[in-house]
């Protein structure tokens, strides 16, 4: 596996402008961003922003497109963004210009010198045309997180656990250009006079990111792999401030592995992964960013609590043949004891594979089995794409469609007592599109499914030119919803075999 950093700048513009790097939010597979990205891409040939625009859009509300997920079944909310694609390309412009990209990959570098403290989340780059990069992520975890935390119990007597809170939406976008040059460098050129002041990296990726989101120097959109990698800046450059504090403390005995916000920390006393967590917590304050007190814990049995405990209950609870019902009843189990763990999402995987060439299931109930499906589902947002494939393979088991319109009015019922559900909207219509083709949903994506001239982003600030090219090609397969089936096949859900 490669990392995005081993990458030459032109290779790294090109990984950053894929529609999988653009949005990795999980859409079904008419909605296509490749032609407009490349479109603009050649379209757009000014060197600077202000070049194609009509008006600033820092002050503009609507630039990017924010819809939102349901985080628990109740009331938390997860934003998520599809960011203008204008503003996206200048900004993968500027990370990738040759001696902007030399200096990050070097910064990185930088961050990951103490080889006691790992980073195991920087994007990767998938080598296999059939998988995905996020698929090579989620592998990535298995071997770098959870493999390696299993051999340091040869090592460590113990490991403290913990995670950012809230990370991309507290996220100081001043602290980028921080992460990238020193804050010192970026404090003491801000006292330059303005013409004096050199053109770093950091603040142009700043300004580009307030640009986006009405002049925001809170928080970083979620739902692109761009972001990712900026986050990693800030998170490795408080990788870095930890390493050279821990030191200054005379901590020798540890190893640290860090995936996105989330810390595991060893050692072979207690008292210096309490003291490394103290460290990384006022490091952390100064960056706005604090952890979550919820999920700290620490541990003297790293081969017990090293595995998450979702995947170790679900590796006992599944031995043994099962029928479909008793299958899901102990899905919903797992559901009720680890709520929106990833191991819910691979037992749904490996049901909807179950089910999926299945011509009938005379011995079940197939009502009961939607029912139990749409509680796991109301109750844990991640798995709304797999709960929806398989409702849509049971759906197709009725020969009734009195029952069918039936079904699916009592499932929309249940969640419209959701809020923030415009993720789960998205994929009700994937249920319900080849069933009934014009069926309102409220969610703005929804209606552009529908509707071709439906606004997503705010484009009134731009040139006519640029505004031609959004017109001219759409962000909707319509061939691809004309020739696919009711049924959502395992490959449009699916990361990976697990």
């Amino acid at each position: 596996m490669k990392t995005i950093i081993e990458l030459s700048h032109e290779e790294a513009k090109q990984f950053f402008l894929k529609q999988k790097s653009y949005c990795d939010i999980d859409l079904p597979e008419y909605f296509t961003f490749q032609l407009l990205l490349d479109k603009l891409s050649k379209s757009i040939t000014a060197r600077k922003l202000s070049d194609i625009w009509n008006k600033d859009p820092k002050f503009l509300i609507d630039i990017n497109y924010e819809f939102f997920t349901n985080k628990d079944g109740k009331f938390a909310w997860r934003p998520l963004q599809l960011i203008n694609p204008v503003i996206y390309i200048f900004l993968v412009r500027e990370i990738t210009e040759a001696d902007n990209w030399n200096l990050i990959v070097k910064r990185f570098e930088t961050f990951q010198e103490n080889s006691q403290i790992k980073c195991c989340s920087i994007p990767i780059v998938s080598e296999e045309e059939k998988k995905s990069d996020k698929a090579e992520t989620v592998s990535n975890w298995w071997s770098l997180i959870e493999q390696q935390s299993l051999e340091f119990a040869l090592h460590y007597d113990c490991f403290l656990n913990t995670d950012i809170s809230d990370c991309y939406n507290s996220i100081y976008t001043h602290t980028i250009p921080w992460a990238l040059h020193g804050k010192d460098a970026i404090k003491n050129d801000l006292l330059k006079p303005r013409k004096e002041r050199q053109n770093f990296i950091g603040n142009s990726i700043d300004t580009t990111i307030q640009k986006m989101q009405f002049a925001q120097t809170n928080g970083i959109p979620q739902g692109s792999t761009i972001m990712d990698f900026i986050a990693e800046m800030v998170l490795g450059y408080a990788d870095m401030l930890l390493s050279e504090k821990i030191k200054d403390e005379g901590i020798k005995d540890y190893r640290i592995l860090r995936y996105r916000d989330d810390y595991r920390i060893f050692t072979n006393l207690q008292e210096d992964a309490v003291n490394i967590t103290k460290l990384l917590t006022e490091i952390l304050i100064e960056l706005n960013l604090r952890l979550n007190s919820n999920k700290t814990f620490i541990s003297t049995d790293i081969i017990q609590d090293a595995i998450k405990p979702d995947k170790m209950y679900w590796l006992g609870a599944k031995k043994g043949e099962k029928t479909l019902q008793k299958t899901l009843l102990l899905i919903h189990s797992l559901a009720k004891k680890h709520p929106n763990s990833g191991s819910i999402i691979r037992a749904l995987s490996d049901f909807q594979k179950r089910i999926y060439k299945k011509q009938n299931i005379e011995k079940e109930n197939i009502k009961v089995l939607m029912s139990i499906v749409v509680d796991i589902a109301y109750k844990n947002p991640k798995t709304y794409p797999m709960a929806t494939a398989i409702l849509s393979k049971l759906l197709s088991l009725l020969n009734n469609n009195d029952a069918i319109n039936d079904i699916i009015a009592s499932i929309e019922k249940k969640f419209n007592k959701l809020p923030n559900v415009g993720h789960l909207q998205v994929w009700l219509q994937r249920l319900t599109l080849k069933i009934c083709e014009n069926k309102d949903y409220e969610e703005k994506l929804c209606k552009k499914v529908i509707d071709d001239n439906t606004v997503i982003w705010n484009i009134d600030w731009l040139n006519d030119n640029i505004k031609n090219v959004f017109a001219q090609h759409s962000i909707i397969d319509k061939t691809y919803i004309q020739n696919m089936e009711q049924i959502i096949t395992p490959e449009e859900v699916q990361l990976f075999e697990y």
